[in-house]
């Protein structure tokens, strides 16, 4: 299935270029195989037209013509009514404006009914797998501001590329290895002790969050002094178990409130019991690509890029943090993924030559990995900064926001900008019901077409059918605005899975929500004239139908009333 099935836009541009081809073989200029290939544009001014072509300065060397010269051919021999087109004419040195027939518009109102929830989805990356790895917090605390953003950005941007027709799999790789899950273990231990009466000191590196004192009330209630009888290694053994199990938890029940899901949940501590980090390892030192000195093992990346060589083994034998990193990433290698995306936070910019560098070393592709960069997100209330939560005092986090501002306005301003810009989060504007609050704007187009149709209803007047409708009574310039902005969402969501920037949708749901409002303002949508009622009904479908399917795929609900 093409992008073209999908996109009347894109069909009246393949029977425009098809005319014009039929006009330059009728003129006699070129032979339709050594034709090049028909570029169109949209121009900047509509004073232009709707498309416009090169075609005849393109054709001056072959045709052997002056550009305004074969413009004048083509024009002669154009088939218009075929093509769907109202106007044409030459322009500057040879440019060839074309005004389109506004009639074609007409089946984008048919083909989103047809579509409905599918609406936008197109084939452009039909066959190729994706996976996309995002949030992939240390389950050691709650999710803050960075992992919101990271889980926003991620989900949009995987619904994107489901919708352009790639095979999507979302991950979040558990860091459940090394120190931190050690330094979890032994502050939950401290606080079990502590919460029987011991005397117990936090580990310096400790986790002094409530959470790791709501899991020690909960051990004692459930084990009471069960675990002081297990030995020192059992006992931390359950303890990093049990640990994990409820950050975990924690971790995934915030991200459902937030609509976000993940397909693989893929576990460090997997990698070394599957041997693949020595294998990685082993295949690096048979590459010949690590280097002993110092007492330590050292990964030569500058090889490939980076800017110094990285070590892998500590020389008291312990691994860096790329060790296992570098296992994992050759592990996602090993699914034969077409691409592997990576949305790291701000402070992880400059890992990114060394993982590559790293996966060159491997005898991988390095451009099928491409990481993407969060950055950071400040919070605004009453016009200041904001760092602590009111409810805790602590840093804000996730759960905080959440409870603040609602899944809605987070969801649709983390996505709002892209991912590589700087947020501040206006906390106020979030909540507000006004016109300034974009989500508010946004959502509010979409009940305020809900409520039109309830209004049909309560007036007796019957659903029209969209295949049956009598479009010509469509005849406003609001209408055809709405028509043109509907029938280009394919396009939007094709660029925006191709520059990773589910950002564009935030910008194409709030043009096209205020070419509803301005619409609505202007016209009635029920009036004397049945069929104009019909026509307008069905567009108020396609409307509607259009902005929720946007929201959903950044996250945002499409309420019905507000």
């Amino acid at each position: 299935m093409t992008t073209q099935d999908h996109n009347p836009l894109h069909q009246i541009e393949e029977r425009v270029r098809e005319a014009i081809a039929r006009a330059v073989e009728a003129a006699g200029l070129v032979a339709r195989e050594e034709m090049p290939a028909i570029v169109l544009e949209v121009p900047r001014d509509k004073a232009h037209g709707d498309l416009a072509t090169n075609a005849a300065m393109q054709l001056t060397k072959i045709a052997k013509k002056n550009p305004r010269q074969i413009a004048e051919a083509i024009l002669e021999h154009l088939d218009r009514d075929a093509a769907g087109i109202q106007s044409a004419e030459i322009a500057g040195p040879g440019f060839i404006n074309l005004t389109l027939s506004k009639a074609y518009l007409y089946d984008v109102i048919p083909l989103v009914a047809r579509q409905g929830a599918d609406y936008g989805r197109t084939g452009a990356g039909a066959g190729r797998k994706v996976e996309v790895e995002f949030v992939s917090a240390n389950p050691t605390g709650s999710l803050h501001l960075g992992h919101a953003r990271g889980a926003a950005v991620g989900d949009a941007l995987c619904n994107v590329l489901d919708y352009a027709g790639y095979q999507v799999t979302r991950e979040y790789y558990i860091n459940d290895a090394g120190n931190q899950v050690a330094n979890l273990c032994r502050s939950i231990e401290a606080r079990y002790l502590q919460e029987l009466g011991q005397q117990a000191e936090m580990p310096e590196d400790g986790y002094h969050g409530e959470d790791i004192k709501g899991f020690a009330r909960e051990l004692v209630a459930e084990k009471g002094t069960a675990l002081l009888e297990m030995e020192p290694g059992e006992r931390a053994a359950f303890l990093r178990s049990y640990g994990l199990e409820k950050e975990l938890d924690k971790i995934k029940r915030d991200l459902a409130r937030f609509r976000v899901s993940f397909d693989i949940w893929f576990s460090e501590t997997s990698l070394y019991e599957t041997g693949q980090v020595l294998r990685s390892l082993d295949d690096l030192r048979e590459r010949g690509e690590v280097y002993e000195q110092d007492g330590a093992t050292w990964l030569n990346t500058t090889k490939y890029g980076d800017d110094k060589d990285r070590v892998l083994i500590k020389n008291d034998g312990t691994y860096t943090y790329l060790t296992p990193d570098i296992a994992y990433h050759s592990d996602k290698y090993g699914r034969g993924y077409d691409r592997m995306i990576n949305i790291w936070g701000a402070d992880h910019h400059g890992y990114i030559p060394r993982m590559k560098a790293a996966m060159s070393a491997l005898g991988n592709d390095p451009d099928k990995l491409v990481v993407l960069i969060a950055q950071m997100v400040s919070l605004f209330q009453d016009g200041e900064k904001v760092k602590m939560s009111k409810r805790t005092g602590k840093a804000v986090t996730m759960e905080d926001l959440m409870e603040e501002v609602g899944v809605d306005a987070i969801r649709y301003f983390f996505t709002m900008r892209s991912m590589d810009s700087h947020l501040d989060f206006d906390m106020d504007l979030a909540i507000s019901t006004s016109n300034e609050n974009p989500v508010f704007y946004v959502q509010y187009a979409h009940a305020r077409a809900c409520s039109v149709f309830r209004q049909a209803e309560e007036q007796g007047i019957a659903l029209p059918d969209p295949e049956s409708v009598d479009y010509s009574k469509l005849t406003s310039e609001h209408e055809f605005n709405l028509l043109r902005k509907i029938g280009e969402l394919p396009s939007e969501i094709d660029t925006a899975a191709e520059n990773y920037a589910p950002h564009r949708l935030i910008r194409y749901v709030y043009e096209l929500a205020s070419l509803f409002h301005s619409y609505y303002k202007a016209e009635r949508v029920i009036t004397e004239d049945a069929a104009q009622t019909a026509a307008r009904l069905a567009l108020l479908g396609a409307v509607r139908q259009t902005i929720a399917n946007v929201l959903r795929l950044v996250g945002v609900s499409a309420p019905e009333r507000m």
